[in-house]
């Protein structure tokens, strides 16, 4: 049996596919951009040591730099889930530094330790560690329909001190890169609603 095609349905179903497949070749071109990022990244990271940032955004060349800075003293202190240099899990602590009179100062992710709500000895000194950006406090519904701030620049520090364990350093293969699977879900999405509609079609007609 020949398949009638309804003219209005069958062009709000033919722009729903068309829009699923460019959806679906926009990720794989962001797939592409991605690789290029974290390789990017990965060379950042056996360059010789930059400047820290003074404010946000951190720029790509930036990212898993070493760097130097001077904590003149620590402002506040905040915990976060993380792990340390052995991939155990704890809490991270996130030292808010002073770096001069004036400005944004600078974050310190300076080690990990089993409890939240300690309060570290550290109070501040010269810092080596690698540049990334803070941790994201926002989800993703917040992220899609909210204007959130741009992530500060964030030091990972190499050592700390007696009775707090190490931060894992930020390692360029941790970035995520779920484009090529974004991809398949939007192609598969355009033959399962083609389909559909098909068989739907067929079925509307079938029965008179």
């Amino acid at each position: 049996m020949k398949l009638k095609l309804p003219l209005i349905p069958t062009i709000v179903v033919a722009l729903a596919v068309a829009t699923m497949i460019a959806l679906g070749i926009w990720q794989l071109q962001r797939k592409g951009e991605k690789e290029a990022l974290i390789a990017l990244y990965a060379a950042n990271a056996g360059k010789p040591p930059i400047t820290f940032p003074d404010m946000a955004p951190v720029r790509d060349a930036e990212m898993f730099r070493k760097s130097t800075l001077n904590c003149l003293e620590v402002v506040k202190w905040q915990s976060v889930s993380g792990r340390d240099t052995k991939g155990n899990a704890g809490f991270q602590y996130i030292a808010d530094c002073k770096t001069g009179a004036e400005g944004p100062g600078a974050l310190v992710a300076y080690g990990i330790a089993d409890r939240p709500d300690i309060k570290p000895e550290w109070k501040g000194g010269m810092v080596n560690g690698t540049i990334i950006t803070e941790p994201s406090r926002y989800g993703v519904i917040e992220r899609m329909i909210g204007k959130i701030p741009v992530p500060r620049p964030m030091i990972v520090a190499d050592s700390v001190s007696e009775g707090m364990r190490p931060v894992a350093q930020p390692d360029p293969k941790s970035v995520t890169n779920n484009h090529l699977s974004y991809a398949l879900q939007w192609f598969f999405f355009a033959a399962a609603a083609l389909v559909i509609y098909l068989l739907a079609l067929r079925r509307k007609q079938a029965g008179g």
